[in-house]
């Protein structure tokens, strides 16, 4: 049966960092210097949940960027398209762009963020003509998004990144195409069998999950 997503029980139950990091030495090898930033991970996660949201989503994209490097897929799992858990990139410390996209929506999550407020959000980078990924975040549904990007520190909205042309987005509710009038759902996530993976893998890891109902 597929996951869902690490929703309400599952984020708002405890992440036993613990029993996670016994759970990716047995899935992963030894994390070497990666226990160093899952360890820093989670006391991001235990410090960082009564700041503002604005102070969340610097904190958070500022952490990923910091502490993963970018590294194409081929290079770094030998597949040509492979999306990471949050554990898998930073044991690695390493990870491409819907590597640090995916692991600022769950951490943001987990920091009391809401749902509807985040997307995952594919788009194309028109100055390097290839396809990207990249946080959004709308502060309310009608509100220009922030994008919280891999490409540069500075989270700005959407309209002074006219870099970026919006493909697709989803989160763990579904599936959106954006529109003039604003993000348009269009289906659930079960199509996309690379977001089923992370989610099955991080169940592996330890992260509690609820079933698709």
């Amino acid at each position: 049966m597929l996951l869902t997503c690490l929703l309400a029980g599952g984020l708002n139950a405890d992440w036993d960092f613990s029993v996670i990091s016994r759970n990716a030495e047995l899935l992963y090898g030894p994390l070497g210097e990666g226990r160093n930033r899952i360890d820093a991970w989670q006391r991001l996660l235990s410090t960082e949940k009564q700041i503002s949201e604005k102070e969340k989503l610097e904190v958070v994209n500022q952490f990923f960027n910091h502490q993963i490097r970018y590294v194409e897929d081929i290079d770094n799992w030998h597949e040509i398209d492979y999306w990471a858990t949050p554990i898998e990139s930073l044991w690695k410390g390493a990870g491409d762009c819907e590597d640090y996209a995916i692991a600022k929506y769950f951490s943001l999550r987990r920091l009391g963020v809401s749902n509807d407020k985040l997307l995952i959000t594919y788009v194309k980078a028109l100055r390097l003509n290839r396809a990207h990924m990249v946080l959004t975040y709308y502060s309310s549904p009608n509100a220009e998004p922030l994008v919280l990007d891999s490409l540069i520190n500075e989270i700005k909205p959407a309209s002074q990144r006219t870099d970026l042309l919006p493909v697709y987005a989803f989160n763990a509710e579904g599936l959106w195409l954006p529109g003039a009038k604003g993000n348009k759902r269009v289906g659930d996530t079960k199509r996309l069998s690379r977001w089923q993976d992370v989610l099955r893998k991080m169940h592996a890891e330890g992260f509690p999950a609820e079933p698709d109902l």
